[in-house]
């Protein structure tokens, strides 16, 4: 390996792209700290600098083959990592707007207990009012309401007419309203 540190980046370079393995290490050991220290200047985080470095030798790795043997191999590395880094940042820059949006959201919209057991008592007297329907009505209700069925669909499902399932639709929801009327009224 003596003989290969003596090597010029374009020699290292024209190796390596032969297949010389040893020749990779040594740019590695050659630029692995510089773009270290670099890239950790920008994101004031060892580890995130770690991988920083470590995308961008398997990118150099992956890319070597296509680099002109006259292409300066630490611009390549110094563009690969300022790209990388800012790769990063923008990562974690939507994570972090992501993670705030998902906090806001949570604390905005979490119910208490108590609007829990309301809506939980709610949708069990809602349940009782729809058993309490006709049979036909509470089919026809169900399909529309659970099912996400249009009036045509049910219509053509229950062998009725368009109008009949709307009358009977309206029906439902009208009696449903009445029960609820003094509930919805104290929300």
């Amino acid at each position: 390996m003596n003989q290969t540190s003596a090597l010029s980046d374009e020699q290292l370079l024209h190796a390596f792209q032969s297949g010389n393995k040893q020749a990779y290490e040594l740019i590695y050991e050659r630029y692995w700290m510089i773009l270290f220290r670099h890239a950790q200047k920008i994101l004031q985080d060892e580890e995130e600098a770690k991988d920083v470095i470590q995308e961008v030798f398997t990118t150099f790795w992956l890319k070597a083959e296509s680099l002109l043997p006259t292409q300066p191999i630490a611009a390549f590395l110094y563009a690969t990592t300022r790209n990388k880094v800012l790769d990063h940042l923008k990562r974690t820059k939507v994570k972090t707007k992501y993670i705030e949006a998902l906090r806001l959201i949570m604390e905005q919209h979490s119910p208490a207990p108590d609007e829990r057991i309301i809506e939980k008592e709610l949708a069990r007297q809602i349940e009782n009012e729809i058993q309490l329907l006709s049979p036909r009505m509470r089919e026809i209700f169900r399909l529309s309401r659970e099912q996400h069925q249009s009036y045509k669909e049910i219509a053509k499902e229950l062998n009725i007419s368009d109008n009949t399932v709307k009358k009977q639709i309206s029906t439902a929801l009208h009696i449903l309203r009445n029960k609820f009327q003094v509930f919805f009224s104290l929300f």
